[in-house]
């Protein structure tokens, strides 16, 4: 017995450890995999820290307690992260959306761009649960701006949880346009926040057309949370031609690459 309570809290420490490397949130499947055990002791593990105070179950998953689950630098950082790129890229979409087209936006920095780039469109009707983008586009140009309700996270104003989830089920768009962390030739497309990918995910199945909009420096790296289905996501806008294994990634789930 005692040697079992050693390996539990073993455990339950690499849980934790792998919790805050993944920023603060991870799902049940990458923490199984990740530590080569199945669910269910993921499942168990977690429930007794929870009932410790140590862990909060969230939906898909699990997040340290009283944390924000980013593991992405502070917002503006990454605002000034990449910008000559990022406002490229930003432009390049641009040209695609027209005068009354309806549309998601995610809550990154590269669709801050995005959203100044559309700022002299008119007649759009967006879809967002970030208030920074909301702010860029609502009161201009006839625009209709739809902003999810829910928690607001500290670090960028950005709405999450159930309450956020429910209201983006509501929309069906023509545009889903994404920001991610990474792009992997095993797990497709991926953010480091589980509320985040749950949000794109459910944009992702709404919306006639998923864009990925992504910097170069995405292309090859891992992060713990995955989108959706490769097969969801229609087009990469990049800056750079990816390797030849995400470039068959891509064209294997008939994904069209975007290089401005």
């Amino acid at each position: 017995m005692p040697k079992q309570e050693t390996i539990t809290n073993q455990r339950e420490q690499e849980i934790l450890r792998e919790i805050k490397l993944a920023g603060g949130s991870c799902r049940i499947g990458f923490l199984a995999r990740t530590l080569g055990v199945s669910d269910e002791t993921i499942r168990r593990n977690i429930k007794t820290l929870q009932t410790s105070g140590l862990v909060k179950k969230v939906h898909g998953g699990v997040s340290l307690a009283g944390q924000v689950s980013v593991v992405a630098p502070p917002f503006q950082r990454r605002m000034d992260k990449n910008t000559g790129v990022k406002k490229a890229l930003a432009a390049k979409v641009a040209e695609m959306i027209k005068d009354g087209d309806s549309l998601f936006l995610d809550a990154g920095s590269t669709m801050a761009y995005v959203a100044q780039a559309l700022q002299n469109r008119h007649e759009l009707y967006v879809v967002t649960h970030s208030t920074a983008i909301a702010h860029m586009l609502s009161g201009r140009n006839n625009n209709r701006v739809f902003l999810a309700g829910g928690e607001l996270r500290a670090t960028d104003g950005t709405a999450f949880g159930e309450d956020t989830l429910a209201f983006i089920k509501r929309f069906n768009v023509q545009y889903a346009l994404l920001s991610v962390a990474a792009i992997n030739v095993r797990s497709g497309f991926m953010l480091y926040d589980i509320q985040e990918a749950d949000i794109s995910g459910e944009a992702v199945k709404r919306a006639q057309m998923s864009i990925v909009v992504a910097d170069s420096t995405k292309f090859g790296i891992r992060a713990p949370i995955t989108i959706q289905s490769p097969q969801l996501i229609d087009m990469v806008v990049t800056e750079t031609p990816p390797n030849d294994d995400i470039s068959a990634m891509l064209a294997q789930n008939e994904i069209a690459l975007n290089v401005i």
